[in-house]
């Protein structure tokens, strides 16, 4: 039986209430709220549970949920729900357009084009790398990874990929997909994109170590979270060559880049657009009232609720 709810949402979505969940800003309404619907610039709290005693469901706008107290959902029993699927194909061809970005110098040469700082027209001018015949390196196989590694097998390259556990054989002949050692991957790979989930034990998966491990010709690629990298040891290895260049959508401290980034030709940033698209924002909030309306029917298996909550 469908039931009636209060529903709250952060500053990001018109919808019934407008408020900001860093505490600050709560308004009367908001303790009365069973559903509560947030992106990722919503910080839900321990604090801003606490401040909602009604809460049942917190349904976020996105497949990545670091900005949410899991723990403390758990403790209360509160439900949590992201909309994973929708964003695996836009995101996958950001990757890959960062890829080619990057490696066929197309930011750098348009801009020189621009402002007259690029070589004059000539054979051998301009030259940069070809993406065809080079090896690609994925850390995260999941439902983005796999995307990911299908374009990249379409344009000719060959894919080694590090997850967490192993994938089966036959995925990973779908995927033209080869498992190796982390260390492996950073040592071989042309191009290292980084396609996994924000975990405490992934923060910093890339820094000054792993950098150095790379081929000083390797280019390093994230959609993922901008804390997978150590963002100043990032800027260093950029400033003294020590991998070709990088191109990264999420940074560290999000929304501020790093300046360093920002006067680099090795480095293309982009503000956090991987599934910035119309049609994946509208799947992405399709999704997320799906999964409201399952709640309210009691469907509870139609609701794609985060693994910390659903392994309960």
């Amino acid at each position: 039986m469908q039931r009636n709810m209060k529903i709250a949402c952060d500053k990001m979505l018109p919808m019934q209430w407008f408020t900001r969940l860093d505490g600050h800003e709560m308004n009367a309404p908001l303790a009365e709220a069973e559903v509560l619907m947030t992106t990722f610039y919503g910080k839900v709290t321990r604090d801003t549970l606490a401040q909602m005693p009604k809460l049942r469901l917190v349904t976020q706008f996105g497949v990545g949920y670091d900005n949410i107290d899991v723990v403390a959902c758990k403790e209360r029993g509160i439900l949590v729900t992201n909309t994973p699927l929708p964003v695996v194909e836009s995101t996958a061809e950001l990757c890959m357009g960062l890829i080619y970005a990057i490696a066929r110098r197309i930011s750098e040469l348009d801009r020189g084009l621009r402002d007259g700082s690029c070589e004059p027209f000539g054979l051998m001018n301009n030259l940069s790398h070809s993406v065809y015949g080079k090896t690609l390196g994925i850390i995260g196989m999941g439902n983005i990874g796999k995307a990911v590694a299908r374009r990249a097998a379409a344009g000719g390259m060959d894919i080694i990929y590090h997850n967490r556990h192993r994938l089966p054989e036959e995925v990973e002949q779908r995927y033209h997909a080869r498992y190796v050692e982390q260390d492996y991957l950073l040592q071989n790979a042309d191009f290292i994109s980084l396609n996994l989930p924000l975990t405490a034990d992934v923060r910093h998966l890339i820094s000054e170590r792993e950098l150095h491990m790379m081929k000083p010709t390797a280019y390093l690629i994230n959609t993922a979270r901008g804390a997978h990298i150590d963002e100043a040891a990032l800027v260093k290895a950029l400033q003294e060559n020590v991998i070709a260049g990088a191109a990264v959508d999420v940074y560290e401290y999000e929304p501020i880049i790093s300046e360093g980034l920002k006067h680099l030709n090795n480095c293309i940033i982009v503000p956090h657009v991987g599934t910035a698209t119309w049609e994946t924002r509208q799947a992405m909030a399709d999704a997320m009232i799906d999964n409201v309306i399952a709640y309210s029917r009691g469907e509870y298996d139609k609701m794609t609720v985060v693994k910390e909550i659903r392994d309960l």
